[in-house]
């Protein structure tokens, strides 16, 4: 798979300039769940626990508007050179001002800094992830996401959201070439190539 360059500039409206990204806090955890929870209920992304929160607190960026948090995303490591970009959303009061593409070009500039070799999403929104750089892949080469989190998740095994990967440096992360753990995706109920079970 090519690698596409991404640049490491924030390219938003002059809107978005009077917002800051910032480490969520703990204080932050319930806001973050009020901001994901109606897009959850319309099936746009993922439902996130509370206790999930908290739990992955320290993977979570805020833009906030005085108190409340307007816009949020988490970069989880996943291993040596993997991680995954979740939990993106933004308070449609302030969408179209470029917020989600701070956030999203500050996961990729935190995982260069971590030397890491991709990325992943997993997600319904591909049109969106697409315009970064990511490209649509089978959900079973990613066998650690599938693994873990996913046995999880109350979707499984019947997920219908789709893989997608960008790779920040040539060839991407070896543990999606061959699994360092080999772990046993022959027994892993049968995906299509955009990740739903059939």
């Amino acid at each position: 798979m090519a690698t596409q360059a991404i640049s490491t500039a924030t390219p938003v409206r002059k809107k978005a300039a009077r917002f800051k990204i910032q480490r969520a806090a703990l204080a932050d955890m319930p806001k973050i769940h009020a901001l994901i929870t109606p897009f959850a209920d319309r099936n746009d992304m993922l439902h996130r626990p509370l206790s999930e929160l908290y739990e992955n607190a320290r993977d979570y960026l805020v833009i906030k508007q005085g108190d409340e948090v307007i816009a949020c995303a988490s970069l989880h490591i996943v291993w040596s050179d993997l991680a995954e970009i979740k939990a993106v959303a933004v308070d449609e009061d302030y969408q179209s001002h470029g917020l989600g593409k701070m956030l999203m070009n500050h996961c990729f500039n935190e995982a260069r800094a971590l030397s890491l070799a991709t990325v992943f999403v997993l997600t319904h929104k591909v049109d969106y992830y697409a315009q970064f750089g990511f490209e649509q892949v089978d959900v079973m080469s990613l066998p650690r996401k599938v693994w873990g989190e996913c046995l999880r998740c109350p979707k499984f095994p019947s997920c219908n959201e789709y893989a997608m990967v960008y790779h920040l440096r040539p060839g991407g992360a070896e543990s999606l070439q061959q699994d360092p753990e080999d772990i046993p995706t022959v027994l892993f109920p049968m995906w299509t190539n955009v990740g739903r079970s059939v």
